[in-house]
């Protein structure tokens, strides 16, 4: 049985953002899906990260998101708001709004206006630390240009400024990089495809994206490999291997869409300049779906 002790453990689903069809934010169907995930036996939900098109949101939208997840989740601790935003300043505010909300701990990415230098990396995770959630890293480094590397977490922990990392880098390597440099540092799975490796390799989360879609498998798996339940775990991740690759793709936001609207769930339209898949995209999401639903998975 996986045990979680944190805010931050656990399965956390990054959520999509229902939009309706003018694109205004469907809040009610928001709180609708947070419901179902948790429900489903996920641990709780990251709103206001890439995945919730949280740079075309304005600033109420991107609050009332906030809120709408810790009245839906009914505990503040299974809430953890992305804050990621050009200024250190601006970042600071919405981890007081988080705090504000009721919410257990924040999501932060380096600074993602220009390639910064380590100092300006520390003096940024420092500020937003100083709201006073505990704030788990985000290392994308495709994005942002900005590597969080594992040296450079060792000083952000040493520093107070956070508390776990989610590891999208790809690179495997890094999770025993980091528990060499930084043991007391909590690692969490930050890209579907890299699940079963970086769970094997000590991780306590998983920042999730296609369990907005299948989520009672996910959690199978995810558990399964926590657990080193291999004979669970590896047809499992092969199966949905075809599905989880797409976490980590310039398309990611609109593929995990399609698959909720297969799986009988909210997913729908994009904001721009996110714009739908092409078709060939869309049938090998269709395809790789309907595989799954078809075979039991959902």
């Amino acid at each position: 049985m996986v045990t979680r002790t944190r805010p931050w453990h656990g399965i956390m689903v990054a959520t999509t953002l229902p939009f309706r069809d003018d694109l205004s934010v469907d809040h009610d169907a928001y709180a609708d899906q947070v419901a179902r995930l948790l429900a489903a036996g996920c641990d709780g939900v990251v709103p206001n990260g890439s995945l919730g098109e949280y740079q075309t949101l304005t600033d109420d939208e991107r609050a009332r998101v906030v809120r709408t997840a810790v009245a839906a989740a009914g505990d503040g601790d299974r809430v953890m708001p992305g804050v990621s935003a050009y200024g250190s300043a601006a970042s600071r505010r919405w981890a007081e709004q988080a705090a504000e909300a009721g919410a257990g701990s924040v999501l932060l990415l380096p600074p993602n206006g220009y390639r910064a230098e380590p100092a300006a990396v520390r003096a940024h995770f420092a500020e937003v630390a100083a709201a006073g959630l505990p704030v788990v890293a985000y290392n994308n480094p495709f994005d942002t240009k900005v590597d969080l590397t594992p040296g450079l977490l060792a000083e952000l922990y040493a520093d107070g400024s956070i508390v776990a990392v989610k590891e999208f880098s790809g690179d495997v390597r890094r999770a025993y990089e980091i528990a060499e440099v930084a043991p007391e540092l909590d690692l969490l799975i930050g890209a579907d495809d890299v699940l079963l490796e970086l769970a094997l390799a000590g991780a306590v989360g998983w920042i999730a994206g296609f369990p907005n879609a299948l989520p009672e498998a996910c959690g199978t798996l995810y558990r399964a490999a926590l657990a080193g339940d291999l004979d669970t775990a590896r047809p499992l991740y092969r199966a949905l291997h075809p599905l989880l690759r797409w976490d980590s793709r310039p398309e990611f936001v609109q593929a995990i869409k399609l698959a909720m609207d297969l799986a009988g769930h909210r997913g729908g339209p994009t904001r721009p300049p996110r714009s739908p898949l092409t078709a060939e995209h869309a049938a090998v999401l269709r395809a790789a779906t309907g595989k799954l639903l078809a075979d039991g998975h959902h």
